[in-house]
């Protein structure tokens, strides 16, 4: 079992991650980063790209992970694939925070910049994991585009849900949304949306049995849970906004959280409730959600970090 002793430590490798290192990078924070088993993060389960600056005629989501790898390295980031399998984060200013990768290494950082993400929430279907970026998606905001003109359904029923639904009809002939009880959830105002919106149909207690579809969707088969009868609706897209898991389990005890498990952080900052423990990306937002907005918090928890380890110097020096 080994230690080392850094100053910057940036668990996850999505949008947040990277724009962390680099900035923690060109600050000479000397980061080390843990990439976490899946590199990348959401971006690597999608495949255009066309909504983030710079790109455009678009790009692939690895692709463009690849390229934000590329640009953290170029700065001197040591980028490490593994995963935090322990952390024990201190509560004075100026202490050791002790992370344990891969259950055997132990680094002790003054700063943690934590990115890790969140995960989205799936049904669990065969069909819907093979298709996941061929008509599938967890994202309205991020996909709806590519299905302007075509026959859309969504599952859910929460404000989000709402809120895609919403988006899709501005772009789609037809929404249907399958809610798997008899009442959504949502709040009234949402409700009363979709239901005022011509082109979106709500279909209650109804669950998805598979999505179909050989190389890209082209239907959904559903069954209304009351009565046992099966139907297909013929669709080109597929959209789940049934939830996301925040990627922050390990934390929990250690660090303020929301009921949900989303990392809190003092608005307008990175900030945590504890000394040199920053949060960027989609663990702390359960709002926006997107690349962009995760790459812009990034910059924030870099510079943030580096602001805190003038502070901590300046203590020691005095």
């Amino acid at each position: 079992m080994s230690t080392e002793r850094i100053k910057c430590l940036i668990i996850g490798s999505g949008p947040a991650g990277y724009t962390a290192a680099i900035y923690a990078a060109r600050a000479d924070l000397k980061p080390v980063m843990i990439t976490g088993m899946e590199m990348g993060g959401q971006l690597t389960t999608t495949t255009d790209v066309e909504n983030f600056p710079g790109y455009p005629e678009g790009i692939q989501g690895p692709e463009m992970m690849e390229e934000f790898k590329k640009q953290a390295e170029r700065f001197g980031t040591d980028i490490r694939i593994g995963y935090v399998s322990k952390a024990e984060l201190a509560t004075e200013k100026g202490g050791w925070h002790k992370i344990t990768v891969n259950d055997s290494d132990i680094i002790e950082a003054k700063t943690v910049i934590i990115s890790t993400g969140a995960s989205a929430k799936y049904l669990g279907l065969e069909s819907e994991k093979r298709l996941m970026g061929h008509g599938v998606s967890a994202c309205a905001v991020c996909d709806g585009f590519f299905f302007k003109g075509q026959r859309t359904v969504i599952v859910g029923a929460g404000d989000s849900a709402c809120e895609e639904a919403s988006y899709l009809s501005k772009l789609c002939p037809k929404v249907t949304m399958l809610v798997r009880r008899g009442e959504m959830r949502a709040s009234k105002i949402m409700q009363d949306r979709v239901k005022n919106t011509e082109n979106i149909e709500i279909l209650y207690n109804t669950e998805t049995i598979e999505v179909l579809g050989d190389q890209t969707v082209t239907g959904v088969k559903v069954k209304n849970n009351k009565t046992g009868e099966e139907s297909v609706i013929e669709a080109e897209g597929f959209f789940l906004a049934i939830g996301h898991t925040p990627n922050s389990s390990i934390f929990k005890g250690q660090i303020d959280m929301d009921e949900t498990g989303y990392i809190k952080t003092i608005p307008g900052t990175s900030k945590t409730n504890l000394h040199g423990v920053f949060a960027t990306g989609d663990v702390q937002d359960k709002h926006y959600r997107q690349a962009v907005t995760a790459a812009g918090s990034g910059c924030m928890g870099a510079l943030d970090a580096e602001k805190y380890l003038a502070e901590v110097e300046s203590m020691v020096e005095a």
